[in-house]
């Protein structure tokens, strides 16, 4: 169990992760990337998650440096997109994203989604960077346990994660079940749901009771449930405020309440329209 800000959870690979980090999607590059990221390292936070896509690795990169945190304290993840996909192209994406982050390696890569006829290729890829040292863990992002199987099938390597939307109103209990029988790590993006749950009277009702936000409820129910947490913000106050999850729990009953909300229901796509022909 995460107690702290900065425990970690092993990986299938052996390696540590941090419980709890910062996701940096739709922020925006340069100095606020910069500062979010510096902001959460001042306050104790040690896994930063970045992607290509986000397009702000620069200022990310800016933020580690000028943490003074050392870089061996950070662990970073960025993700390959859908357009740079396939082989070699795989290799030159993450080069790409090591030269924008001012980085040597990093500590996690991911798929960012299962496209349909790639995966494969990308992941063999993945595979070659873990085995040179480029990358400490590989992993993949919103794959549906049909994803996760036809690359398993035909990979060496298995991936150590599968980080994928997670909140309240959707709970992916098959997803979260398979992936703990195979030993890969859940992880959650979005996981306050762009603050659509908030007003839940089940998580109104606990906030009031733990003198915590609605927020605060959420990510305890995410870490009680073994999922690696990375929520955004761009204040400093909040990226605090985020991370004050470890000196309260939820009991077996309130965390079956927060489950019971679950509808199905995704602010993002949903992984099966990047797997057709």
């Amino acid at each position: 169990m995460i107690h702290h800000l900065q425990d970690t959870v092993t990986l299938n690979n052996g390696v540590e992760m941090p419980g709890f980090g910062l996701g940096v999607y739709k922020v925006e590059d340069g100095q606020i990337a910069a500062n979010s990221v510096e902001a959460a390292l001042k306050n104790g936070y040690r896994s930063i998650d970045t992607a290509s896509f986000y397009q702000n690795e620069r200022g990310v990169g800016q933020g580690i440096r000028a943490s003074g945190v050392p870089r061996e304290d950070i662990f970073v993840t960025s993700k390959v997109w859908n357009d740079e996909q396939g082989y070699d192209q795989t290799l030159k994406a993450f080069e790409t994203s090591l030269e924008k982050l001012g980085l040597d390696y990093l500590d996690l890569y991911l798929i960012h989604w299962p496209v349909h006829g790639m995966y494969q290729e990308t992941w063999k890829a993945m595979e070659k960077l873990y085995e040179t040292g480029n990358v400490r863990a590989i992993g993949v992002s919103n794959f549906h346990i049909h994803h996760l199987q036809n690359l398993m099938q035909a990979s060496h390597v298995k991936p150590v994660i599968d980080q994928v939307e997670y909140h309240p109103h959707l709970t992916q209990e098959k997803l979260k079940a398979f992936c703990d029988y195979k030993n890969i790590q859940l992880e959650a993006w979005s996981p306050l749901k762009r603050g659509r749950i908030f007003d839940e009277p089940v998580i109104a009702n606990m906030a009031t009771k733990y003198s915590k936000t609605p927020a605060q409820i959420i990510l305890r129910w995410n870490i009680q449930n073994h999922v690696v947490t990375i929520p955004k913000s761009t204040h400093e106050q909040r990226i605090r405020e985020n991370a004050d999850v470890f000196n309260f729990s939820l009991t077996d009953e309130e965390m079956g309440q927060i489950s019971n909300l679950n509808i199905n229901d995704r602010v993002g796509s949903n992984p099966n329209s990047f797997d057709k022909v």
